[in-house]
């Protein structure tokens, strides 16, 4: 069996806090051969660097999805050009973006395919198909030999989420739902074994909106002026993900279990 257990989004340093706090603890009671997380918010809110991705692999997380907001520092953009960290960018973004949108790993003595996916409902981009995408990738790897097939699903509407999961149930192991920040309560194994949740959620501050100082949101709410997000750097916690044991064999997941917890950083 191979273990998989997933973070969601991780915002800011408070986040990065949580997850050295949590990870050894969860490490310990989970035993997972394969740590993820989504680091689009890692730097303070505002995508990747090499310094606070380099600072989560040394607390034991071994691999990074991300999202849409992964650009949003230079320094991000050189980390997914330059391919040397375990990051992939989501994969349906036009032709000749930088980097991977997705990557077969080596986890112990089996190869597990990491796939990153934007929705497009309710985003101004215009990325190119998710689910078309998808088929896509599985297609370019079926030759592969892979015992598992992980995808997180960065998007905004609960509807995509589930119609992406249940149109690839049976063709994938695991759809994990991010972006939203917030977790969902509908962690389940699909009827022919995609384990899924529309949300795993986030790592960051609890009494926020998304993370965020929740001061600086109701007054964007009330003036409708541009406002400065802040980030509190203490306080409690959420640390949010999914557990999920899947069989190589089959590449269905057999288990699947929601985290929740809370951290004093």
């Amino acid at each position: 069996m191979i273990k998989v257990l997933f973070l969601g989004d991780i915002v800011g340093k408070i986040g990065r806090k949580a997850v050295a706090e949590a990870l050894p603890k969860l490490r310990k009671k989970y035993k997972p051969d394969l740590v993820i997380a989504n680091a689009e918010n890692l730097a303070h809110g505002h995508g990747v660097t090499e310094k606070t991705l380099k600072e989560m692999m040394a607390v034991g997380v071994d691999f990074f999805t991300s999202g849409n907001h992964v650009w949003d520092n230079a320094e991000g953009e050189k980390v997914i050009i330059e391919n040397k960290l375990p990051i992939i960018r989501p994969a349906n973004y036009p032709e000749g973006v930088p980097g991977d949108g997705h990557k077969i790993i080596e986890v112990g003595v089996y190869r597990v395919l990491i796939v990153n996916l934007m929705g497009r409902v309710f985003f101004r981009e215009n990325f190119d198909c998710p689910f078309r995408k998808l088929e896509q990738i599985l297609n370019e790897t079926k030759h592969e030999k892979i015992s598992a097939v992980i995808v997180d699903f960065h998007a905004e509407a609960t509807s995509e989420k589930n119609v992406l999961a249940r149109y690839f149930d049976g063709q994938v192991s695991a759809v994990f739902g991010t972006h939203t920040h917030i977790q969902t309560a509908d962690e389940q194994i699909l009827k022919n074994g995609t384990g899924f949740i529309t949300d795993a959620g986030m790592v960051g501050l609890k009494d926020s909106s998304l993370g965020v100082d929740i001061k600086n949101i109701v007054q964007n709410f009330l003036t409708q002026l541009p406002t400065t997000f802040d980030i509190p750097e203490q306080g409690t916690c959420t640390v949010d993900g999914v557990f999920a044991i899947i069989e190589p064999e089959t590449r269905a997941t057999r288990k699947i279990e929601r985290i929740k917890l809370d951290v004093e950083v």
